[in-house]
C-alpha cells in the first residue's frame, strides 16, 4: 500500500473514532449509526449486547436518556490500514456521565467507565471509510450516578 494512501486511510478511520464520541456527547446520538456500514455491528461482550445493522444501531444509540450528560475522552488511538479497503484500530476511552442532568456544571466525580474499543473499518466503493464492527471492552465500570441535588 502506498504510504500516502495508508496515511489517508488511517486518518479517515481516526476521524470516525473521534466523530463517534462527539456525536454521542455533543450531537444527536442516533446519528452514530451513519458511521457504520449497513450491516455494521456494535458488541459489548461483558454486557452480552450485540447490535447489528444500521437501523438497529440508530434505535439503540437514539434511546439514550434525554437528561444524560456525558463526556468521553479518547486516547491511545492506534489505526492500522490492513489493505487498501480495510483497517483495524484499538483505542482507549474514559467516560464521565450523569443521568438526571438539569443544566449547569456538575461537580466532578470519578469516571463511570474506562475501557477500549476494537474496531474494524471498511472502505466503501465511493471511497468513504465506515466502521464495520466495534467491540467495547471495559476494564473499569460503575453505575451512572445522578448529580447531587442542592
Amino acid at each position: 500500500m502506498d504510504p500516502l494512501d495508508r496515511l489517508l486511510a488511517e486518518r479517515a478511520c481516526e476521524r470516525i473514532i473521534i466523530d463517534f464520541v462527539h456525536r454521542l456527547d455533543l450531537g444527536e446520538p442516533a446519528s452514530v449509526a451513519e458511521l457504520f456500514t449497513e450491516d455494521g455491528s456494535w458488541a459489548w461482550p461483558e454486557g452480552e449486547r450485540l447490535v447489528k445493522g444500521r437501523d438497529a444501531l440508530r434505535q439503540y444509540f437514539g434511546s439514550r436518556p434525554a437528561d444524560r450528560l456525558s463526556r468521553r475522552l479518547m486516547s491511545n488511538v492506534l489505526v492500522t490500514a490492513t489493505s487498501p479497503d480495510t483497517a483495524t484500530a484499538t483505542s482507549y476511552f474514559t467516560t464521565y456521565r450523569v443521568d438526571g442532568h438539569e443544566g449547569g456544571p456538575v461537580p466532578p466525580g470519578p469516571p463511570v467507565q474506562v475501557g477500549s474499543y476494537e474496531d474494524a473499518f471498511h472502505k466503501s466503493p465511493d471511497g468513504t471509510w465506515l466502521l464495520s464492527a466495534r467491540v467495547l471492552h471495559l476494564a473499569f465500570a460503575g453505575p451512572t450516578p445522578h448529580p447531587p441535588r442542592p
